[in-house]
């Protein structure tokens, strides 16, 4: 594609920039400035391709030198949302392009301080921000590829009619990339909700989580049919349970979320916001738990059947993975999910968030519906403590990143052959057309094709993730309500799921009246 920038143009991209840079050495000047700023420069002069060629000439006399950070800020933030503006109204490869040799020249200059600031840290939010608005402004018009889908947008407006507060919608097929979004961002409000807006994965937490394993599996770090005790016998596991096991759910552990069990009985676990500890989970929704207080709940608990006998969905076998990573890499898993995932892919906005309540902006509202005395009260309970489930189902993402990270994961990016073989090799789980593997379910569609997917569904929220074997079609979608403690909305979630997975992988549209399995 041919792209012609005038020479105001190109200064527009030296100045964001070398801005970003300026900013980021102005925001962590304990960190030894001209070091931060000499390493992100360098990192800059790595571009390739036309964005390459225009930061070759830096921009003298422009460097920001002596301005403080909100002076910078003032001036590089505009500059790298009109950047991106620019170049993706000509070529959207460049815009992309551009905004991941920005993003690298951030990533460079926080990992080159002893111990990066919190004004740095945040600084690195507001420019991906700043990058990512000229997209989502783009999308929010129904076009990311300058393509109109209309069969998409009417298939989110009618489950927004159907009873859902918000629906943002991603598709990547032969026809390109389309995005939008339907809804409201919050009760109350009339700003539709952000294309790419940042959400609570939920269970697709257990596939970043997976694929982490496997890939310490391939440097030798783990052993895929080793006990698990041997890497963390302070939990006196049973020896029987291997390591593909827990990322399996067939090794039988009690989930600390709590079980229904087969004559409809239920044990409960720690609070969760459904059924009759709904209403205790909201009280105490700021409450931190510690991965290992969660096994060690799950472990009081009577094993639901012998190690390798059957199935069964256990959020304790991914805390215990978790764990698992900590122990053989003496790094974090937010550490190594950047080193290993995050980093390689420039997945900016996804977060192991640990036990912060936030939510990065941009993002749409989730509400919780309870009674008290006698009276129907909603809350917002977009901040909460996400420690509750831990790496069950606790990171968050965008719609843009988890697209990025499946389409990567089954197009072997990010795993070797074998191990990407064995993570979706499917097994049982007794659930209708959906087998499941090493932290992907293998799922067949209405019109007999096959998907791999692992969905996340979080308190008032849920976030889809599908993507056919070769990684060529993608579906991701983030799906909002106000929830409570029956979970009422269950079926039109099933609905609304079973709709967008017919109208992008079978091309019909699923009849909305109709329960799905």
């Amino acid at each position: 594609m041919t792209i012609t920038l005038s020479d105001q143009d190109k200064s527009t991209l030296r100045t964001a920039a070398y801005g970003a840079v300026s900013l980021m050495a102005a925001a962590g000047a304990a960190g030894k400035p001209h070091k931060i700023a000499a390493n992100g420069g360098i990192a800059l002069g790595s571009a390739t391709g036309l964005i390459g060629h225009v930061l070759a000439d830096y921009p003298k006399g422009k460097d920001l030198a002596g301005k403080s950070v909100a002076e910078i800020a003032d001036r590089v933030l505009p500059a790298l949302t009109e950047a991106m503006s620019l170049l993706r109204k000509q070529d959207p490869a460049e815009a992309d392009n551009f905004r991941g040799t920005v993003l690298i020249a951030v990533e460079t200059a926080q990992i080159h301080q002893d111990q990066p600031s919190p004004a740095a840290v945040e600084m690195a939010r507001k420019i991906t921000a700043a990058l990512d608005a000229a997209r989502v402004a783009t999308a929010d018009n129904g076009a990311a590829a300058g393509q109109d889908r209309p069969e998409l947008r009417k298939a989110i407006e009618e489950i927004v009619e159907s009873g859902f507060l918000a629906v943002s919608l991603r598709v990547h097929d032969e026809r390109g990339e389309w995005a939008g979004s339907a809804g409201v961002a919050e009760l109350g409000g009339t700003a539709k909700p952000p294309v790419n807006g940042h959400a609570r994965i939920g269970s697709n937490t257990k596939t970043f989580t997976a694929t982490l394993v496997l890939q310490l599996v391939a440097e030798g770090k783990i052993e895929l049919d080793a006990p698990a005790a041997d890497y963390l016998p302070e939990f006196v596991l049973d020896e029987r349970i291997t390591v593909r096991m827990l990322l399996q759910h067939t090794s039988g552990l009690f989930n600390f979320t709590g079980e229904v069990y087969e004559d409809g009985s239920i044990v409960h676990g720690i609070p969760v916001p459904y059924g009759t500890t709904g209403k205790e989970w909201v009280d105490n929704r700021f409450h931190t738990y510690r991965p290992e207080e969660l096994v060690c709940r799950a472990l009081s608990k009577p094993a639901r059947f012998e190690p390798g006998t059957g199935w069964s969905y256990s959020n304790t076998n991914y805390v215990l993975a978790r764990l698992l990573i900590e122990k053989v890499t003496g790094r974090s898993l937010a550490e190594e999910m950047q080193r290993l995932i995050l980093g390689p892919l420039g997945l900016s906005g996804t977060v192991v968030p640990d036990a912060s309540p936030e939510l990065p902006e941009p993002h749409a509202h989730v509400y919780y519906r309870y009674e008290e005395a006698g009276r129907q009260k909603t809350i917002d309970i977009t901040r909460h403590n996400p420690s509750w489930v831990s790496t069950g189902g606790d990171m968050i993402s965008t719609s843009q990143d988890l697209a990025t990270f499946i389409s990567a994961l089954v197009g072997g990016k990010l795993l070797p052959a074998p191990l990407l073989a064995e993570m979706c090799t499917p097994h049982a789980t007794g659930l209708p057309n959906m087998d499941y593997g090493l932290g992907v379910f293998v799922q067949k569609t209405d019109c007999g094709g096959t998907v791999i997917t692992h969905n996340g569904g979080t308190v008032g929220s849920m976030t889809l993730m599908y993507s056919t074997p070769d990684g060529s079609k993608t579906l991701t979608a983030v799906l909002n309500w106000v929830d409570d403690a029956d979970l009422s909305i269950a079926t039109k979630v099933q609905n609304a799921q079973q709709r967008l997975v017919n109208e992008v992988f079978c091309g019909e549209q699923a009849d909305p009246a109709q329960p799905s399995d």
